[in-house]
C-alpha cells in the first residue's frame, strides 16, 4: 500500500473544482486527517473550500469526551470561527436547521469496523437526513482497521438502537463508504457520492485493513487507543454490558477483561488452543470506571505478533466463550450489568450491545452447548458474505 491515499487526499487532488462556490458541511473528529496529518477542516479551508459548519459525533469533534453518554455541546471553532454542531447532545439525528444552509455534506469519520461503534449510526442518520432535505452527501472513505473478516451475530430486527442501527453482524468487514452505500439501498435513499481511497488493500499483513507503517493510527475516540484495540473491539465491547472491567481507566482499554475475583488462569485453561494463542494473564487497576482502584485479575488479548492469523481470530466468539466459561465455573457470578446504556433505559445493556437477548440467554443456560453459538456464527458469516459482496470497493 505504498501509494495509499485517504479519501480526503483524493478529494483535495481531484474534486476541488466540484466544490467551488459550494457551502460545505464537514462531519469530522480528531482522526479526520490527510496523509500529511493535517486535519481535514484545515486542509479544506486552506484549499479554498467554503466549510461553513462542522459536525462532531460521539466523543466530540475534539475527541475529548471519555465515556459513553457524555454529551458534547455546540461551540464555535476558535481558529476558524466556524460553528461546530454536536450530534451527541441535544440531537443525534441531523435536523433541517443544521442542513438548510449547506450545498453538500462531507462525511470523513474514521471508523473501526464494528456495528456498536456509533459513527456508522451517525453515517446512516446523515444518509437519511440528507436525502429528506435534498442535500448531497459525499463519503470520504477511510480504512477499516478490523479488515474483511466477519464475526458475531446479526442484530435482531426490532432491537435497533444508537449502538445498533441496522441488521448487521457485529464485525461487518466494510469501510464507511461501502457500508454507507449498503445503508442507502436498505432505506431506499439515493446512494451517497463516494470518494474512494487510493491503493487500499484490506488483506495485506501486518495491518490487515490498516496501512501500518505507512499511516499512523490516530485515536478516533479516547479509548480506541491502538490497532490492537480495533481488532479486539467486536468482542471486548461485550464486556461493557457486564460487571467485569473492559479496561476503561487503564492504559489498555478494550484490550483487557478482568475483575478482582475473575478466574483468569482457570478460564484460559478452558479456551481452545487456537483462541488461547491470543491471550495473556495479567493484572491491572482501573483509575476510574468499573472496579476503580481495585487490583483486577485479567486477560489481555493480543493481535500484534508475527504468527497472528487474521482470518482465524474471532473476537466476538472468543469473548462470548469466555463469558460462558465464567458462568460454568462460577454459576453464582453476577455477570450482567443493569443500568441505562446508550439511551435505552428499559433494556439490559448486554442485549443492547449484542442486538438481542440471545447471547445473555445462551451464557446463562447450562443446557445450551458451545456448538450452538458456533453454528449460528458460521451461518451469519456465510449470509453476510453474500449480502455485502456487491458493495466491496477494494
Amino acid at each position: 500500500m505504498t501509494n495509499f491515499a485517504f479519501g480526503i487526499d483524493v478529494l483535495l487532488k481531484n474534486e476541488l473544482d466540484t466544490l467551488k462556490n459550494l457551502r460545505v458541511g464537514l462531519v469530522a473528529h480528531p482522526a479526520s486527517v490527510t496523509s500529511k496529518r493535517q486535519h481535514s477542516i484545515d486542509a479544506l479551508l486552506a484549499s479554498g473550500v467554503e466549510v461553513v459548519r462542522a459536525f462532531g459525533p460521539q466523543h466530540g469533534m475534539r475527541g475529548d469526551k471519555q465515556d459513553n453518554m457524555i454529551e458534547s455541546e455546540d461551540y464555535v471553532d476558535s481558529r476558524h470561527q466556524i460553528p461546530v454542531t454536536s450530534l451527541y447532545g441535544e440531537h443525534r439525528y441531523p435536523t433541517l436547521s443544521m442542513l438548510e444552509d449547506l450545498d453538500v455534506v462531507l462525511f470523513d469519520l474514521q471508523d473501526i469496523g464494528c456495528r456498536v461503534y456509533t459513527y456508522i449510526t451517525t453515517l446512516r442518520y446523515f444518509i437519511d437526513a440528507c436525502a429528506k432535505n435534498q442535500v448531497p452527501l459525499w463519503i470520504l472513505d477511510r480504512p477499516n482497521p478490523a479488515g474483511r473478516p466477519i464475526d458475531g451475530l446479526f442484530l435482531e430486527d426490532g432491537h435497533q438502537s444508537f449502538v445498533g442501527c441496522d441488521v448487521l453482524p457485529m464485525r461487518h468487514g466494510l469501510t464507511a463508504a461501502e457500508l454507507g452505500t449498503c445503508f442507502a439501498d436498505r432505506i431506499s435513499c439515493p446512494r451517497p457520492q463516494v470518494i474512494a481511497m487510493q491503493g487500499y488493500d484490506p488483506t495485506v499483513p501486518s495491518g490487515y485493513g490498516w496501512p501500518q507503517r505507512i499511516r499512523p493510527w490516530i485515536n478516533p475516540s479516547p479509548n480506541a487507543s491502538s490497532l490492537n484495540m480495533a481488532g479486539c473491539f467486536a468482542g471486548t465491547v461485550l464486556i461493557e454490558g457486564t460487571t467485569l472491567s473492559e479496561g476503561r481507566g487503564t492504559t489498555n482499554p478494550l484490550e483487557v477483561i478482568g475483575a478482582p475475583d475473575f478466574p483468569a488462569n482457570e478460564i484460559m485453561s478452558l479456551v481452545s488452543p487456537e483462541e488461547s494463542s491470543h491471550l495473556r494473564p495479567c493484572f491491572f487497576t482501573p483509575m476510574f470506571h468499573k472496579h476503580q482502584n481495585e487490583l483486577c485479575q485479567g486477560i489481555q488479548i493480543h493481535t500484534d505478533f508475527d504468527s497472528y492469523q487474521h482470518h482465524i481470530f474471532k473476537p466476538f466468539k472468543l469473548v462470548s466463550t469466555i463469558l460462558k466459561h465464567l458462568h460454568q465455573l462460577r454459576p453464582d457470578y453476577d455477570i450482567w450489568r443493569y443500568h441505562e446504556y446508550e439511551y435505552e433505559p428499559d433494556r439490559t445493556p448486554i442485549d443492547v450491545i449484542n442486538g438481542g437477548p440471545f447471547l445473555r440467554e445462551w451464557v446463562d443456560d447450562d443446557q445450551r452447548a458451545f456448538s450452538e453459538l458456533d453454528d449460528l456464527l458460521l451461518t451469519a458469516a456465510s449470509e453476510w458474505e453474500k449480502i455485502r459482496q456487491p458493495y466491496l470497493l477494494y
